[in-house]
């Protein structure tokens, strides 16, 4: 009796501390820039929504100003996943020798990403930003890659000026300390509507942009070699995220809730951003976002066919 007793005693012991490893190894830590746009909400869309909790994983957010500080925290341990970063910033940092690797597109296009001014500006068109500083988040980030294109696209002489995540720019435009802002919708459209600010250019204007991938999400060398099981599962809910995001209306409702914007807002975010330009599956034009890296000087050479395979681990659907 006494030994049954022990028997079961141990049997419950060991479950428990089974239990725990598993949910402690399935915790996912998820750095993720610009804190309430549309398509860097799918991690916290998918918590609040149950999706990840199907594949046994909770996550843990940390919300960056931009990109790069999301790469950077990755690859100092702190975060397991870093969403939303800028391509060339994560190609550029890769081929420097850091320890991550590219799971995923986040973005295809920059159908989200706009430049704006205040109503008075004398800018009414592209060809008017002559002239004019304009703003980005930070070097590397995806709009930074897109202003560095219009600029190009359309001949301009503008000074870019890194202005931070899109409150600081919105402060910054505002007040009249750089002439024209930036923004990622769906931020920004309430002021729009209201005629706070005009849009003079959008990230659909830039032609080479369309079918390349503007942001990524990653991962580390170490995270892909000890729980790379946790990555797969990582990727099979997000992928069911984004179905959901498109198809079922608590997800907008769960969206409105979390970003604190007005629903005249959230109900123009699917028609702003395209599903299919939300898909994971592959990273776009990687021949063109590797020769713009190396000519705006994120990379100091194209890499090699080699490194590319190594950089691109996406998990199979």
């Amino acid at each position: 009796m006494i030994r049954s007793k022990m028997t079961c005693a141990l049997f419950y012991i060991a479950t428990f501390a089974m239990t725990y490893a598993v949910a402690a190894e399935d915790l996912v830590k998820v750095a993720v820039p610009q804190r309430g746009t549309w398509d860097t909400s799918v991690p916290e869309l998918g918590q609040r929504g149950g999706i990840f909790k199907k594949y046994g994983i909770t996550v843990e957010i940390l919300y960056t100003q931009a990109g790069p500080e999301a790469i950077q925290s990755v690859i100092a341990g702190s975060m397991d996943i870093a969403t939303a970063s800028g391509a060339a910033a994560a190609i550029g940092t890769y081929a420097k020798g850091a320890p991550i690797r590219l799971i995923g597109s986040e973005i295809i296009g920059a159908p989200d990403l706009y430049w704006y001014v205040l109503p008075n500006s004398p800018v009414k068109a592209i060809a008017d930003i002559n002239g004019k500083t304009i703003g980005y988040s930070q070097a590397g980030s995806s709009s930074h890659t897109g202003l560095l294109e219009l600029i190009k696209q359309y001949n301009l002489n503008a000074t870019p000026v890194s202005l931070g995540g899109v409150q600081a720019s919105f402060t910054q435009a505002m007040t009249g300390q750089v002439d024209v802002g930036w923004s990622a919708a769906p931020f920004g459209l309430e002021a729009v509507a209201d005629g706070k600010i005009r849009i003079v250019a959008r990230g659909s204007d830039v032609f080479v942009l369309k079918d390349r991938t503007a942001r990524v999400n990653l991962t580390s060398v170490q995270m892909l070699e000890q729980r790379k099981d946790v990555i797969v599962r990582f990727m099979r809910a997000y992928r069911e995220i984004i179905d959901w995001m498109y198809s079922d209306p608590k997800s907008l409702a769960l969206y409105r809730e979390f970003s604190g914007l007005p629903d005249s807002v959230v109900q123009q975010v699917r028609g702003f951003i395209p599903k299919e330009s939300m898909s994971p599956d592959r990273i776009a034009g990687i021949d063109s976002i590797i020769a713009e890296a190396v000519k705006n000087k994120f990379l100091a050479a194209p890499l090699t066919p080699d490194q590319i395979r190594e950089m691109i681990q996406i998990p199979p659907r």
